[in-house]
């Protein structure tokens, strides 16, 4: 069968369907907003029926919520890419800060997705990502803050380089990689 010029069953190898319906859903997050997400449309890209694909995600929630757990490893990987070789823990925690937005800079659709559903995002590894930022706060702060000073560094981070990100996305400040060195600090 072909798709786009390229042989779909080459695509598809038997055995791991779902892992294939995921990368090609995250593709499609790349070209286009949710909305234009369809799981027919990832049948047909994989080279199967619209049925097969119900096996693994009985609706597209299901299917949104996994590609959002996903996006979070992502996210969490390129955070802990940009972390990599900096022993000073405030440079750290804003390397970190900068690879958030540019991440969301970079994935536009898959970072709106993440953050648009707050239950979502919860069941699909944001602990992970709030356990990483409350380390990274507690770091840059010294010698053992209390627990309610850290939250509320990390919130502050957060705040920042989220509301950093949708401004940029949403064209009210210039995707302008200088601007983001310049606040993230």
């Amino acid at each position: 069968m072909e798709g786009n010029g390229v042989n779909i069953e080459k695509r598809y190898h038997h055995g791991d369907l779902r892992a294939a319906l995921i990368e090609v859903g995250l593709r499609l997050l790349a070209e286009r907003d949710v909305e234009g997400v369809s799981l027919r449309e990832m049948a047909r890209e994989v080279g199967v029926t619209a049925t097969s694909v119900y096996r693994h995600f009985p609706d597209k929630a299901a299917l949104m919520t996994t590609l959002s757990a996903e996006g979070l490893a992502r996210l969490a990987a390129t955070q802990n890419e940009a972390a990599k070789g900096i022993g000073d823990s405030k440079a750290l925690f804003a390397a970190t800060g900068r690879a958030y937005v540019r991440f969301a800079l970079s994935n536009p659709a898959l970072f709106r997705m993440i953050f648009s559903a707050p239950a979502r995002s919860r069941a699909t590894g944001e602990a992970e990502a709030l356990r990483m930022l409350r380390a990274n706060a507690a770091a840059s702060m010294g010698a053992l803050p209390d627990r309610d000073a850290v939250e509320v560094a990390a919130l502050r981070s957060w705040s920042l380089v989220h509301g950093l990100s949708m401004l940029m996305l949403d064209g009210q400040l210039p995707s302008d990689d200088r601007l983001i060195e310049a606040l993230v600090t």
